[in-house]
């Protein structure tokens, strides 16, 4: 008799500024077991790099694993698995060799991606996009990015910084400083710090820095706040829709997927987008509405192992 075959597993992390998710994910994409730890950011990439090693061996069965995946913020180089560039919330993390240094620590193969490219894969290879030939996906949260999807396959770009939607200059925001140190984007006035930076200034409140908290305000009956919170909402949704409306007029997706921290809002949010969404839209797309990304927080881990199954090419042309 043949003895059973275990079944593939594979091992994805999240890095952020604040916090190391790690877990194991079956390749049917099932989130089997996890452990979230702090990211030592302040101490360097080296104890960034070690904390990520420690949090994998925590997992039960990572050693059986096929491999790791790892989505971060920054500018990644798919192939080499290389931060090309990144913010100030992982101060050193630029240039740092990612899959050959997790590997050395670990015994495994490693993939790195952008973290808003690991939120499309998850997307299209197990949630609200699986099945689309072509998709674009976006993620709204402290920043705003994303991936666009087609031909079944997600593009990188020749530089390695496709689905940066969030740095698409809209009228919205202009004279708006940007997280990327310029102005004027749709970061700038869709992100949840942006809109919450519009509720201070429509409310003169100087005293809420949570989105959540603007949320609530938007569905209260309270006067206070109410209206400058729908009014906040409102700007950024209708300019992230009339944003994601010229995208798709361009590249013609099937679907629209759209996630993050800011998009679980609620009514407050997607209808303001959605309506200005459908305002701008070509006769040929014009039956296309943006639908919530289907696998929330898991998305990120989720999406990193699966950077394990891709094959094939991943830029778009030779980087110069």
């Amino acid at each position: 008799m043949t003895a059973a075959r275990e079944p593939r597993t594979l091992l994805g992390v999240d890095v952020g500024g604040t916090k190391i998710a790690a877990g194991l994910v079956s390749a049917d994409g099932a989130l089997l077991t996890s452990v979230v730890r702090p990211t030592p950011a302040a101490q360097g990439r080296d104890a960034v790099l070690d904390a990520i090693a420690a949090a994998v061996r925590e997992l039960p069965g990572w050693e059986g694993a096929e491999g790791l995946g790892i989505g971060t913020g920054g500018v990644i180089d798919r192939d080499l698995g290389v931060v090309r560039s990144a913010n100030a919330l992982l101060p050193g993390w630029a240039g740092t060799r990612l899959s050959e240094e997790l590997s050395a620590r670990l015994g495994l193969p490693v993939a790195a991606d952008n973290d808003a490219n690991v939120f499309a894969l998850a997307e299209q290879t197990y949630g609200a996009g699986a099945g689309c030939a072509s998709a674009l996906y976006v993620s709204v949260g402290t920043g705003i990015g994303g991936g666009l999807v087609t031909g079944g396959r997600l593009l990188r770009g020749a530089h390695w910084t496709a689905g940066e939607f969030g740095h698409i200059a809209v009228p919205e925001a202009a004279g708006r400083p940007c997280n990327c140190g310029g102005a004027g984007h749709l970061e700038a006035v869709a992100s949840g710090p942006a809109i919450t930076a519009r509720f201070r200034e429509l409310a003169g409140d100087e005293d809420v820095y949570d989105l959540r908290k603007v949320a609530a305000l938007a569905e209260s009956d309270t006067p206070t706040g109410t209206e400058a919170a729908r009014a906040a909402l409102a700007e950024g949704a209708a300019a992230l829709g009339r944003a994601l409306a010229g995208l798709v007029n361009t590249v013609d997706p099937q679907r629209v997927v759209i996630g993050g921290g800011v998009a679980s809002i609620g009514t407050p949010f997607w209808q303001p987008l959605t309506e200005a969404f459908a305002a701008e839209l070509l006769p040929g797309p014009a039956g296309v509405r943006p639908v919530p990304a289907a696998l929330g927080p898991r998305a990120a881990v989720i999406g990193a192992a699966a950077l394990l199954l891709e094959t094939g090419p991943r830029q778009t042309t030779t980087t110069t």
